[in-house]
């Protein structure tokens, strides 16, 4: 599923990711809401650098992997390529993740601040094609990864 949100200068970088935290969740609230939330001023920051113009925040589910992108400037204010419909489907059932497009000079200090708050939400360089990581990006990004069964149970 692909959507196409209006940015800057119709919203600005923060009443966006409202928008867009609005339609994953569906307008309902909870710890799924609490922890996109959470990241707000992160990913605005990608917002105002209009890393998703051309590559997708990207969300993936138990269901179909939903792609985000922003329409900024004149395209914004136009609005005639914009998709904010709901979505027909829950893009965040299940196990989720979200994948943030970052210009590569802000990568390390977005990850960082992303990883302090979210283990689903990581940052990529927006330069990047999904899935095109190198291996030793790949051992890294696997070699950070924790699971606790038994939180993981609890729920």
């Amino acid at each position: 599923m692909k959507r196409v949100v209006r940015g800057s200068p119709h919203r600005d970088s923060v009443e966006t990711w409202d928008f867009i935290v609005d339609l994953l969740t569906q307008g309902t609230s909870g710890a799924k809401r609490d922890e996109l939330l959470s990241i707000a001023g992160i990913a605005s920051s990608i917002l105002t650098e209009m890393a998703p113009k051309d590559a997708a925040i990207v969300v993936e589910c138990k269901g179909p992997r939903t792609r985000i992108y922003c329409l900024y400037d004149e395209n914004a204010i136009d609005g005639s390529d914009a998709k904010e419909d709901a979505l027909g489907h829950d893009p965040l059932e299940g196990e989720w993740f979200i994948s943030l497009p970052c210009p590569k000079d802000d990568l390390a200090w977005v990850g960082r601040a992303l990883k302090a708050k979210s283990t689903r939400i990581t940052a990529r360089d927006m330069a990047s094609k999904l899935g095109s990581e190198s291996s030793e990006d790949t051992k890294s990004a696997a070699a950070d990864f924790s699971f606790d069964t038994n939180d993981f149970l609890k729920s």
